[in-house]
């Protein structure tokens, strides 16, 4: 596996094209892009890898990724944040961002995504065992990795996951009228004549309004890159070339009780996805050691709804399970 890195600042986050002036943007979102941070490749089975990495490398580790054709930065407000105390990465999976894409897209292939990647960034080192933080469809993934390698990882975080009995999953799905992430495999992504005209149709999933529409502007311009003298989408079609059974949404409860290891639910309060009786249905499928905290105000995409309370949950998360590896006496 090959890497090639480079340091700075913030490239291009803060561009004109979709912040204008930059006056209206907070100061805790410019200073968390300030923070120095590693943004480079790695090559996994011929394909580039996207990343950022944050913090001190002999500090504990921490992976973290986004959700069905999202990307890295999703985090890279939130990240920043952890670099005192933490040795962050957050990668893109395999086809979304600026990660190429790979081999095939089915269950088993994004679980060890987790594995690969921490190994070519050597976070396995020294005995280190990273800490998984991952949201929606990645945490999925995420459920995936500590299942096929239950020793490699201390444990996983798992933002607003999908979870629904199957009477009320199949209630979503007919208003839908899709399950999650479908698409055509075969259909190139449609160039757009101009950034304006792509941004319009930039939309999230499930559809919401965000606490804050700058993240929302953010995101929607690092999923985009110039093609000549317009825009399109950066994710590749082939992600849509992938098992999306009903059974692997329907089982997804079951899974995320029997995961190994330690665990923790975060969800958004007001999540269409993971709500009320989400909790009680993980519950009631037996999972009733694992903690579940749900963030005032946020929705599914918490992290552009509630980020500083997202944050300070995450924040104690990774503390509470740094204390309980090694506590210190008094």
């Amino acid at each position: 596996m090959n890497v090639l890195s480079k340091i700075g600042d913030f490239p291009d986050d803060i561009d004109p094209v979709w912040a204008g002036d930059g006056s209206h943007l907070p100061e805790w979102f410019v200073s968390a892009l300030k923070v120095p941070r590693e943004e480079g490749y790695v090559e996994i089975d011929g394909a580039r890898t996207h990343y950022f990495r944050w913090g001190d490398r002999k500090k504990p580790k921490v992976l973290m990724t986004h959700g069905f054709l999202s990307h890295a930065r999703c985090f890279a407000f939130i990240a920043p944040f952890l670099a005192e105390d933490y040795d962050v990465v957050a990668f893109d999976l395999a086809g979304m961002g600026d990660t190429e894409m790979r081999g095939q897209a089915d269950p088993a292939a994004r679980g060890r995504e987790f594995d690969e990647i921490a190994e070519a960034l050597d976070l396995f080192t020294d005995g280190h065992k990273p800490t998984i933080i991952a949201h929606s469809f990645g945490a999925g993934a995420a459920l995936t990795a500590v299942t096929l390698s239950p020793d490699a990882f201390s444990g996983v975080v798992i933002c607003d996951l999908m979870v629904m009995r199957a009477e009320l999953l199949e209630q979503y799905w007919n208003h839908r009228r899709s399950s999650p992430g479908s698409g055509d495999p075969d259909k190139p992504n449609r160039p757009y004549a101009s950034y304006e005209e792509a941004r319009k149709r930039y939309v999230l999933s499930p559809p919401q309004p965000v606490g804050e529409p700058f993240l929302l502007d953010y995101m929607a311009y690092h999923s985009m890159r110039r093609d000549g003298d317009g825009w399109t989408w950066k994710f590749s079609p082939e992600v849509f070339r992938r098992s999306n059974k009903s059974d692997e949404w329907l089982t997804i409860g079951h899974r995320l009780v029997n995961a190994p290891g330690r665990k923790i639910i975060v969800h958004g309060g007001k999540s269409q996805l993971f709500t009320r009786d989400s909790a009680d249905y993980i519950r009631e499928l037996g999972g009733g050691d694992i903690p579940i905290i749900a963030v005032p105000e946020a929705r599914h995409h918490l992290m552009l709804d509630q980020p500083l309370a997202f944050l300070t949950a995450l924040r104690s998360i990774l503390s509470l399970w740094e204390e309980q590896a090694h506590p210190r006496c008094v």
